[in-house]
Formats: structure tokens, C-alpha cells, sequence
């Protein structure tokens, strides 16, 4: 059984480690032979060396990085939640707030940040709603279509006997909405840790959206290679926390993606 399970985990993570490393092994090759300059262009031996030497200093960023895109991302996600299932609640609130909810999202999030740092200043809160903002529509999208698409013969078994709304609500569509949510969470979470550097940009003295500034202006191609590491990795680390929460969440969904296709 282990040998199976380490078969399959080789499957699944051979292919793009293959491919990861055969392209950093291109891009080494292709710097070297070229004498490419490093401010332009470093190597990944050279971006790997300034990680372990500035990692002091990309730690000390990377904290309040982290602590907006968790707060931002929480209260997105609640957010979401809460007005999907208002909508799901009452259709007419469904049909007044979905179309502005997809107007939000044609407004370019850089746009509206500097609104948010003019409001509320340079402290945190700015920080965390920019996260919210650019979290908040993927999750209540995807919630609202799983609860939209619970099996209408449960729902109507249900009111066969007697069951109200919130009863239908919570033994129906909640569970069923699951998959969705979680879905919507996995794609708001790639966002998170961006919105967090993006708020950053535009006001803080601490941060890896400083870090990255601060190197770009210096010419520091290698430190902007740490900085592009940093958020890759912490957006791929929140990634798959989410996914291990859906399998504790949502274990039916995982045996029915295990059955073998007919």
C-alpha cells in the first residue's frame, strides 16, 4: 500500500518538478554561456545565494505580509459567505447585487487602492480591505452557484415533509455548496498574498511589496527574483492548507474524484 501511494504521489509531482528543473537547468546554462549581466539577468545559483544571505531580511518582511493577506483573506471569505447565502435567501437581493458584484471586478483593484490608503491612512486597515476586496468575489460567486445547484428532488423531498427553509438550507444546500466554496477559496487564496504586495506598493515602510520595490529601484535583479520566491512560495503554502482543509471538510468529494472513470 505505501509503495502504491508513493507511485502515486511520484505521478502526480514527477511531471512539473521534471519540467521545473530542466528549465532552471536551461536558464543556468543560457546565463552562463552568455555572460548575461547579473543586474539584468542573474542565474538561479545567484538568486539561491542572495535568498540565503538576505534571508534575515526577507523574514523581517515577510511577516507583515503575511499578517494583512491572513486578515484580508478571513474577512473576504466571510464576506463572501455571508452575502451568498443572503442571496441564496432571497432572490430578489440576488438579482439587484449580482450585477454590481461582476461591475466591482472591472475596476482595476491599483485604482481603487489609493482611495483606500486616502480613507483610512497607512496603518493596516487599508491593507486588509484591499486583501477582502480582491478575495471577496471569487468566493461569493462560487458559493452561490454551489447553493443555486443542490439537487432540486433533495429539495423537494424535503418540503415534501414538512422542512423549512433553514432546514433545507442546512442539510442540502450547505453541504452541497461545499466543493464550491472551497473552490472559490483556492482561487481567492493565489490572490491574497498579491493584494497584500500590491497595498503595499502604495504605502508601508515593511513588507515584501517594500522588499521588492526597494530592490527594483536599486537595480538588485536578484533580490527581485527573492521577493517574486517569497510570494510564490506563501501563495502555494495558503494554497494547499486549503486543500488539506477540503479534504478534512469535504471527504466525500475526494472518494468520488478517486472512482475510476467509466
Amino acid at each position: 500500500m505505501q509503495i502504491r501511494q508513493w507511485q502515486k504521489h511520484l505521478r502526480t509531482v514527477g511531471p512539473p518538478v521534471s519540467i521545473l528543473l530542466f528549465l532552471l537547468i536551461l536558464w543556468e546554462g543560457g546565463v552562463r554561456l552568455t555572460g548575461v549581466e547579473k543586474w539584468l539577468l542573474p542565474a538561479p545559483s545567484d538568486i539561491l545565494r542572495t535568498l540565503a544571505a538576505d534571508m534575515p531580511l526577507v523574514l523581517r518582511h515577510t511577516g507583515p505580509t503575511l499578517k494583512e493577506a491572513a486578515l484580508g483573506f478571513a474577512a473576504g471569505i466571510a464576506a463572501g459567505w455571508l452575502l451568498a447565502m443572503v442571496m441564496e435567501l432571497s432572490p430578489w437581493l440576488k438579482r439587484a447585487l449580482y450585477p454590481l458584484l461582476v461591475g466591482t471586478q472591472t475596476v482595476p483593484i491599483i485604482a481603487v487602492a489609493p482611495l483606500f490608503i486616502l480613507w483610512f491612512g497607512y496603518d493596516l486597515l487599508p491593507k486588509v480591505l484591499i486583501v477582502a476586496l480582491v478575495t471577496f468575489f471569487p468566493v461569493v460567486v462560487s458559493t452561490a452557484d454551489g447553493l443555486r445547484s443542490a439537487d432540486p428532488d433533495m429539495v423537494r423531498l424535503l418540503r415534501s415533509m414538512g422542512a423549512n427553509s433553514w432546514q433545507i438550507f442546512r442539510m442540502v444546500r450547505f453541504p452541497h455548496a461545499l466543493p464550491a466554496f472551497f473552490s472559490g477559496m483556492k482561487i481567492a487564496a493565489t490572490y491574497s498574498v498579491l493584494g497584500a504586495v500590491i497595498a503595499e506598493w502604495l504605502g508601508a515602510n515593511v513588507g515584501l511589496g517594500v522588499f521588492l520595490v526597494r530592490a527594483q529601484h536599486s537595480f538588485a535583479a536578484d533580490r527581485v527574483f527573492v521577493a517574486i520566491l517569497a510570494i510564490t512560495f506563501w501563495t502555494w503554502l495558503l494554497f494547499f492548507l486549503i486543500r488539506l482543509l477540503e479534504r478534512m471538510a469535504v471527504p466525500w468529494k475526494q472518494s468520488r474524484d478517486k472512482e475510476p472513470s467509466k
